[in-house]
């Protein structure tokens, strides 16, 4: 039970990584910096892949550690709620952050999109303007 208290507790230690990598790139964002788009997405990737190792560690030591007979001690039932809370919140946290990172991204999209076409038609109008 400690191994899964242990690995529950590590997970939420990259789980708050995550978090805070998040943050700090929706106030880049907001600011309008799109310049490190790409390392922004590898370091979730990275953080994504620890997640991984770590939930499958976990799943290692829930299949070797089942509570069958009862021998968890109410500390270690207790300990582990409070992990699984602690997740339970940065999950969340992480996938509003994520609905906004990709809000940013799409309003920022929809910019130079405008402005592409607005280019293009001041083309198309000096093109006319010259023809005549």
């Amino acid at each position: 039970m400690i191994r899964l208290v242990q690995l529950m507790t590590e997970k939420n230690h990259f789980l708050e990584k995550f978090y805070t990598l998040n943050e700090q790139q929706i106030i880049k964002l907001e600011s309008g910096h799109y310049e490190e788009i790409e390392a922004f997405y590898n370091k979730r990737e990275d953080l994504i892949n620890i997640l991984k190792y770590i939930d499958t560690e976990i799943n290692k030591a829930h299949m070797q550690h089942k509570d069958i007979n009862g021998v968890f001690t109410e500390t270690d039932k207790r300990a582990l709620r409070e992990c699984m809370r602690a997740k339970e919140m940065f999950v969340s946290r992480i996938l509003d952050q994520d609905m906004q990172v990709l809000a940013l991204i799409d309003e920022a999209k929809t910019k130079i999109i405008r402005e592409l076409q607005d280019v293009r038609l001041a083309k198309k109008a000096m093109n006319s303007y010259k023809s005549a």
